[in-house]
């Protein structure tokens, strides 16, 4: 996967019989998907056109893809997230940030000790969570992610300060 791209959805499966596919959308205005095109694979192999062709389809949205045109061809796709250009992304304000530009970052606690390093973002609905793994600390730990717990976020040297509560470690 090229650092240059940004993963804004996923394919959940066909819609219908001619073709048309179930989008999980990643952004924070769902239909904005379909404006980052073309979607690319997480291998760069194949790249794909969006055209949304309805709203909120059983968790998702109805979309056409460029070259997509049987439902077995949609089937195939089943699980395939897609990546945009980050030069076709918005800007985000200071406090906002592409869980990509996350992952890998080191974590320290308030005292400087390195906990370990952003392993991946979820969102089960309540906010975002940052799993943290490393020397620091035992296993693998999930903390939330908000201003907290983690007051620092510094993109351009690499690392997170995180302010844990008490009985996290």
């Amino acid at each position: 996967m090229t650092p240059d791209r940004v993963c804004v959805g996923a394919i959940a499966g066909s819609f219908g019989v001619a073709g048309e596919v179930r989008l999980k959308s990643f952004c924070s205005d769902p239909e904005d998907i379909a404006s980052y095109g073309p979607l690319w694979t997480e291998d760069g192999s194949k790249s794909f056109t969006v055209k949304l062709t309805r709203a909120h389809v059983s968790g998702g949205l109805g979309a056409r893809l460029a070259g997509v045109a049987t439902k077995e061809q949609a089937d195939a796709l089943k699980g395939t997230s897609l990546y945009a250009d980050r030069d076709r992304l918005p800007s985000l304000p200071d406090d906002e940030f592409y869980h990509a530009d996350l992952i890998g970052l080191t974590v320290q606690d308030t005292g400087g000790a390195v906990l370990g390093k952003v392993l991946a973002v979820h969102n089960h609905g309540a906010g975002d969570m940052l799993e943290i793994a490393g020397e620091g600390v035992k296993g693998q730990l999930l903390i939330p992610f908000t201003l907290a717990v983690v007051p620092t976020v510094d993109l351009k040297a690499g690392r997170i300060v995180a302010d844990l509560p008490e009985g996290l470690e």
